[in-house]
């Protein structure tokens, strides 16, 4: 049995019990000082990766906005060579 067949079971029964354990281990294993930069590292992280999604979501945009152009411009070429 793999550990990822058993991680979500575990992770369905957490409760308010079961955090209060867990954070309690992590404030003993990182101790009170660094705890802060980890969440500042950690909101760091999200900022950055919240930034490059919208970087690739104008990216996809600005893409097919130009394909867009390109057919337009293709297709009222063709519409003038078939006046002709």
């Amino acid at each position: 049995m793999s550990i990822l067949t058993i991680l979500p079971l575990f992770l369905n029964r957490i409760g308010g019990p079961q955090l209060i354990i867990i954070l309690v281990i992590i404030l003993l294993l990182f101790g009170g000082k660094k705890i802060p930069e980890l969440m500042k590292g950690l909101g760091k992280g999200v900022r950055a990766f919240k930034q490059g999604i919208d970087e690739a979501k104008q990216e996809l945009e600005s893409d097919s906005n130009s394909r867009a152009s390109k057919s337009d411009a293709t297709s009222d070429k063709s519409d003038k060579s078939d006046e002709k």
